[in-house]
């Protein structure tokens, strides 16, 4: 099995983006960034912030694509339902009645 950071990234995205699995995997990545264990600490002058740089990082633009996702769905649902306002009209034609005796 080959190992490749592209195959990594591919997996964290599709997971976040599993609504069965998202709130595990935030909670994972935030555990993992609080966490003094890491997969180079972070006493190591440069390598040891590189990994919680780019998982924070892409904690984020992920959290964001799924609101920016979310908030268009719900900005398209109320557009649709405001075209509909019109659909449910009945057209009536009335006479008028005269309430004059003669």
């Amino acid at each position: 099995m080959k190992f490749s950071l592209t195959s990594l990234y591919n997996w964290y995205r599709n997971a976040i983006r599993n609504p069965k699995y998202r709130w595990w995997i935030i909670l994972g990545t935030l555990i993992y960034l609080i966490s003094p264990i890491d997969i180079s600490p972070d006493f190591i002058p440069i390598a040891g912030q590189i990994d919680d740089f780019m998982l924070a990082t892409l904690l984020v633009t992920e959290l964001s694509q799924l609101f920016l996702d979310k908030f268009k769905s719900n900005k398209q649902d109320i557009g649709v339902s405001q075209e509909n306002v019109g659909q449910d009209v009945i057209d009536v034609e009335v006479e008028p009645v005269s309430t004059q005796k003669s």
